[in-house]
């Protein structure tokens, strides 16, 4: 892995982890065309740079996030789904990431969901939209569940989920973008463990390289999410659903016809 790999791959995850399009399949079609070689240190570079999205969340939204102690329950109550999930089927999630295939078919069928979402949930309750219930984030919570899939896109569960729940397009996707705070530290922390726990240490250059790949991701990040909060306003959500269509087709063809696809 070398500078052009980290920061093609950051330029990825800062552009498609708060869009419903699925960092994961983007991350196999990039890796793949670029002949990264699927080993611990690459598996750990696309988890931990996450936390440079995840701190452009933090900035864009600062004083959201220290308005009150009642914020960070409902975020822990939304969370608390996906947390049970992960470590009760962490060993079958593990073995769904090595599939290609399933990435391709879920991008793709999820694709064709969001064709039709802003007509299944257009109706808005504004009270909750301006202030979430804990029902409402538990629910939410439980739809990020459905993000363990590969190529679901966590981002596109839990805004439906939001949008099911009556919340405004706006309104659920920023809840989106908070509940993947604790989310992605939770699972960048976990991917840290498990590769200490194998022995592995850092060296110089894997570090510079982390710096780097964490410093892009939260520059493309800022400008990914302001963007997206305005397109989806005004457009919704069919562009993606095409988008996601074309992309997992792409990952099933390239499957179908014998190419060896790199799985992170």
């Amino acid at each position: 892995m070398n500078l052009i790999h980290v920061v093609v791959l950051a330029i990825i995850e800062g552009l498609t982890e708060f869009l419903p399009v699925s960092s994961t399949g983007h991350m196999i079609i990039a890796s793949s065309v670029m002949g990264i070689a699927a080993n611990d240190f690459v598996k750990l570079f696309t988890i931990a740079i996450q936390l440079g999205a995840i701190l452009s969340v933090v900035v864009l939204y600062f004083k959201r996030f220290f308005q009150s102690i009642d914020f960070y329950f409902k975020l822990v109550v939304a969370f608390i789904p996906a947390a049970v999930f992960g470590l009760a089927f962490s060993k079958k999630i593990d073995e769904l990431l090595e599939s290609a295939l399933t990435v391709g078919i879920t991008l793709f069928v999820g694709g064709v969901i969001l064709l039709f979402v802003d007509k299944w949930f257009n109706k808005v309750d504004e009270k909750e939209s301006k202030e979430i219930g804990y029902a409402t984030a538990f629910k939410i919570g439980l739809f990020q569940c459905l993000a363990m899939i590969p190529g679901t896109s966590r981002s596109a569960a839990t805004i439906v989920g939001g949008m099911a729940q009556k919340l405004s397009r706006k309104a659920a996707a920023e809840f989106s973008f908070f509940l993947a705070v604790p989310t992605m530290f939770a699972a960048t922390g976990k991917k840290l463990y498990d590769f200490y726990k194998e022995g592995h240490v850092f060296t110089g250059e894997e570090v510079k390289l982390l710096a780097i790949g964490n410093v892009i991701a939260f520059v493309v990040a800022l400008l990914a999410i302001k963007t997206f909060i305005t397109f989806l306003e005004k457009r919704g959500f069919q562009l993606f659903g095409w988008y996601r269509i074309v992309v997992g087709g792409i990952i099933i063809g390239l499957y179908l016809t014998g190419h060896n696809l790199q799985v992170i």
